[in-house]
C-alpha cells in the first residue's frame, strides 16, 4: 500500500490510504476507514480521493441489502476524477457493526448520516458546502429525510430508484408488519428480491448473489420506519429547495415508480430533474445500458458544482375559511371538545389557559392521563397520545440531552453555566436537566410573559429544591434590547416551541438578535423549530392558543430556520428530531468574532484507516 495526501484545506493536510497503482488496479482504488458516529458504533466507509487537491466531494449511499464495495464500477465509470467519492456501510450492512439488516429506528440510520457526513466531513477536510450526496433505493429515502431533517448545506441530491414504496405484494403487509412490531418488537424479516428481480445483467446478478457481505435480513421497525418517513416526505417535499435528480426504472419490480414521481411533482426546488429508463430493473446502476443514467448523474454532478441554489420559506397555514364540506368535521370536532371533552384534564387546561400555554404543556410533559370519570380519563389517555403530543415529549428529551452537552461544553472552556429561556414557561424542562448534573454548578433565568406559567414554575422549582438556582421573571421574548442586557450574562440561552407560533420571520430576527448580544462570545444556543405537522389544521380550525384565538401555526423547514439563526451569528453543531419527525432542537455556537465561523465538528468522532 502507499499513501499520498488528499485535499488540502485550512492550510493542513489529510493523509488516506490508496493502494499502489498497477495495470491491474482499477482506476481509482479506495482508501478504507472507520468512522465513530454518536453512539460510538464505528461505521466502516471507502473512500476515493481526488487525483488533485479538491475540496470537492460525492457522497454515496447503498441501497437495503448492498454496501459501499459495490460502488466500485460505478466510481469508476463516473471517471470524476477531481471529485473526492466517500461511501459508507450503514450499520449492519457490509463491513459496519451491528445485526444484519437492524437499527434502532429508521430514524436512526438518517441521524447517523448525518453524524457520519459532518465527522468525515471534518476528517477529510471536506466541507458539505461542496458535496453532492447520492442514495439508492432505500438510500434514496435516507438521503431525503436527511436533507429534509436536517437541513445539511450540500450543493445537490440524487436519488436513485428511491423507495418511497416497496412493493410488498401481501395484502395488508404494513397493518401486519405493526401487528408483528406490536407482538416481537425486534421481529425481522427475509427480503424477496432476487438478483434476476434488479438486473438483466447475468455477471452482475452472480456478483450480487455471491457476495458474502450481502444480507437478505431487514428488521420489521426499519421497514415501517422507511414507509412512515416516506410518507411524510411525500406530503412535505415542497420543503425541500435543495436541487435534485430523480432516476426512475421503468420495470422495477421492487419499488413503486409513482411514489417518486408524486415527490418529484411536489419538490419546493427550481433546480430539479428526472429521468426514466424504460425496460431497467431497480439495480440501474448495475444494469444492462447503465451507462445510460451513469452518464445523467456525471452531467448533473458537474452541473451541480457550477451553480447554487438558496432555501426558501413555507408558506403560512391557510387562513381562509375551509371548503363547505370540511366545516362539519371541523363544527362536530369542536363541540365535543368544548362539551364531553373538557371531562380530559388536559383539554380541560387547553380551553382555559389556551393549548400552546406552559400549564398544558406541563401536563403534556407529565404524560398521565386524569380527568373526571373514567371516561375523562380515557379522552385525556387518547388525546395525550396524539402525534403532536408525543412529539412535544420527545422534543422535551432532546431539549435535556442537547442542554447537558452545551453544559458540559461550557464548563470544559471553564466558563459558569447559566442558562436564559426566553419563553420558558414553567420551565420543566431546564429544571430536569440542573437536576440530572448531579450537584454541578448550573443556574437559570426563566422568562416569559404568561404570569400564570411563571408561577407554576415556582411552585415546581420549591419542590424541587432549585429555588436557589432558578429565578423567574416575567419578559417578552422579542425585546431584543431587554434580552440583550439580562445579568448574569447567560452563557446558553434556548428558545422552545415559540417560533412556529408566528408567521412573520422579522419577529423571529429580534428574539435572535437580542440573545446574540447576550450570550457571549463561544457560548450556546438552542432552538427548536416545528418543520412539519400532521394535523397542522385540525389544531388551526378547533384548537385556541393561550390568547382565545385560533391556533394557527406555521412550518419552517429546518434550512429557514438555520439561515435565521447563522444570520444572528449562531452556527449549528448538533440537531435532534424526534421519530415523527415533527419537531427539531439544534443546538448552535455563538461565532467568536465578527464574520468569523466557529470552526467544530458537529459530532465527537474518531476516523481510522482500517488495518
Amino acid at each position: 500500500m502507499t499513501q499520498r495526501p488528499a485535499a488540502i484545506m485550512g492550510g493542513r493536510a489529510e493523509v488516506v490510504q490508496v493502494a499502489a497503482e498497477t495495470c491491474d488496479t482499477p482506476a481509482r482504488a479506495p482508501g478504507e476507514f472507520t468512522v465513530a458516529v454518536s453512539d460510538g458504533a464505528p461505521l466502516f466507509y471507502r473512500f476515493w480521493p481526488s487525483r488533485a487537491p479538491s475540496c470537492k466531494s460525492l457522497i454515496l449511499v447503498h441501497r437495503g441489502h448492498e454496501h459501499s464495495g459495490r460502488f466500485q464500477e460505478f466510481v469508476d465509470a463516473l471517471n470524476l476524477g477531481d471529485i473526492n467519492v466517500i461511501a459508507w456501510d450503514a450499520r449492519g450492512h457490509g463491513r459496519s457493526p451491528g445485526r444484519r439488516g437492524r437499527a434502532a429506528s429508521f430514524g436512526a440510520v438518517v441521524k447517523d448520516l448525518d453524524c457520519f457526513t459532518r465527522a468525515v466531513s471534518e476528517r477529510h477536510g471536506l466541507p458539505l458546502e461542496q458535496a453532492v450526496v447520492l442514495g439508492h433505493s432505500v438510500g434514496g429515502v435516507t438521503v431525503a429525510a436527511w436533507v429534509h431533517d436536517y437541513a445539511p448545506p450540500v450543493r445537490a441530491m440524487i436519488l436513485v430508484t428511491p423507495a418511497f414504496r416497496v412493493r410488498l405484494y401481501v395484502p395488508l403487509a404494513i397493518p401486519g408488519l405493526r401487528l408483528l412490531s406490536c407482538v416481537r418488537r425486534e421481529s425481522s424479516i427475509k427480503s424477496y428480491v432476487k438478483a434476476k428481480m434488479l438486473t438483466h445483467d447475468p455477471t452482475a446478478a452472480a456478483d450480487y448473489e455471491r457476495d458474502p457481505l450481502i444480507s437478505r435480513d431487514i428488521a420489521v421497525n426499519v421497514l415501517l420506519g422507511l414507509h412512515d418517513t416516506s410518507t411524510r416526505l411525500l406530503a412535505d417535499a415542497a420543503a425541500i429547495r435543495t436541487p435534485c435528480l430523480v432516476l426512475t426504472a421503468g420495470s422495477d419490480w421492487v419499488v413503486s415508480s409513482r411514489a417518486p414521481q408524486r415527490f418529484f411533482g411536489r419538490l419546493g426546488s427550481s433546480a430539479k430533474r428526472m429521468e426514466r429508463y424504460e425496460g431497467m430493473f431497480h439495480s440501474i446502476l448495475h444494469e444492462r445500458g447503465r451507462e445510460r443514467p451513469i452518464a445523467d448523474i456525471r452531467e448533473f454532478v458537474l452541473d451541480s458544482f457550477e451553480r447554487s441554489g438558496a432555501a426558501g420559506q413555507l408558506p403560512d397555514v391557510d387562513r381562509s375559511p375551509p371548503p363547505w364540506w370540511k366545516r362539519p368535521y371541523w363544527w362536530s370536532a369542536r363541540l365535543f371538545l368544548r362539551s364531553i371533552g373538557r371531562l380530559s384534564r388536559g383539554i380541560s387546561i387547553g380551553w382555559e389557559r389556551g393549548f400552546d400555554s406552559g400549564q398544558s404543556l406541563d401536563h403534556v410533559y407529565r404524560n398521565r392521563a386524569d380527568g373526571i370519570t373514567p371516561l375523562g380519563r380515557l379522552i385525556d389517555r387518547v388525546y395525550l397520545d396524539a402525534p403532536g403530543w408525543r412529539g412535544i415529549r420527545s422534543r422535551k428529551a432532546n431539549l435535556e440531552r442537547l442542554m447537558a452537552r452545551a453544559i458540559a461544553l461550557v464548563h470544559e472552556s471553564d466558563q459558569c453555566a447559566h442558562v436564559l429561556d426566553v419563553a420558558a414557561g414553567p420551565g420543566r424542562y431546564v429544571m430536569d436537566t440542573i437536576l440530572q448534573q448531579r450537584g454541578a454548578p448550573v443556574t437559570a433565568t426563566l422568562r416569559d410573559r404568561d404570569l400564570a406559567g411563571l408561577e407554576a414554575g415556582r411552585a415546581l422549582a420549591d419542590q424541587l429544591n432549585l429555588s436557589d438556582r432558578v429565578t423567574f421573571e416575567p419578559g417578552d421574548a422579542f425585546d431584543a434590547d431587554r434580552i440583550a442586557a439580562t445579568s448574569p450574562r447567560p452563557t446558553i440561552g434556548i428558545v422552545s416551541g415559540l417560533f412556529e407560533l408566528f408567521p412573520d420571520n422579522e419577529c423571529i430576527r429580534q428574539c435572535l438578535d437580542g440573545l446574540s448580544r447576550a450570550i457571549a462570545p463561544g457560548g450556546y444556543l438552542i432552538y427548536t423549530n416545528q418543520p412539519w405537522h400532521p394535523q397542522l389544521e385540525l389544531i388551526a380550525r378547533v384548537l385556541t392558543n393561550r390568547e382565545g384565538k385560533p391556533w394557527v401555526m406555521r412550518c419552517r423547514s429546518q434550512a429557514e430556520m438555520d439561515r435565521l439563526a447563522a444570520e444572528a451569528g449562531f452556527y449549528k453543531i448538533a440537531m435532534e428530531i424526534d421519530e415523527a419527525g415533527i419537531f427539531t432542537v439544534s443546538l448552535a455556537r455563538r461565532q467568536a468574532a465578527a464574520n468569523a465561523p466557529v470552526n467544530e465538528p458537529s459530532h465527537q468522532a474518531v476516523a481510522a484507516p482500517v488495518r
